[in-house]
């Protein structure tokens, strides 16, 4: 699904030039003469490379080629957007730093795979605990709702959903590590993106965040990771809602748009490229049509270091791996006697990467509440975020009032 949004017009430098641009055509990258269809659109001269250029929307210009000082030192397309506001600031701006779960690894200095360079600050780890970036909104001393993004995205995808729960409740989405702004090692220096350890750090981000006990609203693949986490702490758990949950055995295979990060040499190479590592993954799985402003909070992670597209790689790996174990695990601890945490099943009926087939057959005979959405996809929160930031404040405020 295309971007909603004007194609850029590109200033090539006449000593070096990346071709390497998500908003760039395929015109210019794969046919014609690019010298010359350079200079038919370039407005003025910028100081790097190549650079989108509008004389009339000077605030969506950004840069590709950015200095080493703007990125980690190792990224395939470089990249920094330009000194102008944008939506991605505006956004970090909200956010905070929570530092959770202890850094493992040798210390030693993390190198990329491919060409065993030293990466930059973005790929090594901070210290001895890892920092998770986090936005917060409502009274703190309200009940806590923890949003949880999904597999792959970022809290950005709650931004709707935030003001909606503020109203009456404590709401903070975060990024995975490996997402968003929050740290993404290199793997094996410090965090390897096993869904085993994704558990443990859920746990530790958890309790810096919120003492007592929460609410869990989570989306897609990482659903598993946070059940596996809840079923040994169902004290700590007000209620469970997941959305789009992968609950079949159907769902344990990651969509071929997911499943190519994890191929040999061409999912590095994939993995950093913002069109398919956020672009198309947000698109083709739903309805979702991806705004201009939106895109370029996803691209930026992928634009800025190279250490996004590496941890986007590994974790592809360990999904394809693990996911149908721990599929299968959720179902098991979701039908269980012992689960006493109340479960609500949200589903966007326009997912194409999940089908619905046996998912209310599930819920049905787990006593599950199962909520339909005919008209959103994969990424619900992003197809309905007001009506689902709705649904999920009456079913916690049910919860309470028992």
């Amino acid at each position: 699904m295309a971007i909603q949004g004007k194609p850029p017009s590109l200033f090539c430098h006449q000593f070096q030039c990346s071709l390497y641009s998500p908003t760039a055509s395929k015109s210019l990258l794969f046919g014609g003469s690019f010298q010359s269809r350079a200079q038919h659109l370039c407005r003025k001269p910028l100081r790097l490379s190549c650079s989108r250029s509008n004389a009339n929307e000077p605030q969506d210009d950004y840069l590709i080629d950015a200095p080493v000082s703007a990125g980690d030192g190792f990224s395939f397309s470089g990249g920094k957007y330009s000194d102008e506001a944008n939506p991605s600031d505006e956004w970090f701006k909200r956010g905070k730093y929570v530092k959770a779960h202890p850094v493992g690894g040798t210390g030693e200095k993390a190198k990329d795979p491919i060409f065993g360079l030293t990466m930059g600050a973005g790929s090594q780890a901070s210290g001895d605990v890892f920092r998770w970036f986090c936005v917060e909104s409502g009274n703190a001393d309200n009940h806590t709702v923890i949003l949880i993004h999904g597999f792959p995205s970022q809290a950005y995808s709650y931004r709707k959903v935030l003001p909606v729960l503020s109203k009456n409740y404590r709401a903070i989405a975060f990024d995975w590590l490996g997402f968003g702004f929050s740290d993404k090692p290199q793997p094996r220096y410090g965090f390897d993106y096993s869904l085993g350890e994704y558990v443990s750090a859920l746990e530790s981000f958890v309790n810096e965040v919120a003492p007592n006990k929460v609410s869990l609203v989570v989306q897609g693949y990482f659903s598993p990771v946070v059940v596996k986490y809840a079923s040994k702490h169902q004290e700590k758990l007000n209620d469970l809602i997941l959305l789009n949950p992968p609950l079949t055995a159907k769902h344990a295979n990651l969509p071929s748009t997911l499943s190519i990060f994890s191929n040999f040499l061409l999912g590095e190479i994939f993995s950093q490229d913002p069109l398919r590592a956020s672009d198309k993954a947000l698109t083709s799985c739903g309805p979702y049509a991806m705004k201009e402003d939106d895109a370029m909070v996803y691209r930026r992670p992928y634009l800025t270091s190279g250490s996004s597209g590496f941890a986007l790689n590994a974790i592809s790996r360990a999904m394809k791996k693990e996911l149908k174990a721990y599929v299968e695990e959720m179902k098991v601890i979701l039908m269980d006697k012992s689960w006493k945490v109340q479960t609500t099943v949200c589903w966007g009926q326009r997912d194409r990467w999940l089908s619905y087939d046996q998912v209310e057959d599930l819920c049905e005979s787990s006593n599950h509440k199962l909520i339909e959405l005919p008209m959103a996809g994969h990424h619900v929160q992003e197809d309905c975020g007001e009506e689902i930031g709705g649904i999920i404040s009456g079913v916690i405020s049910r919860r309470i009032l028992r």
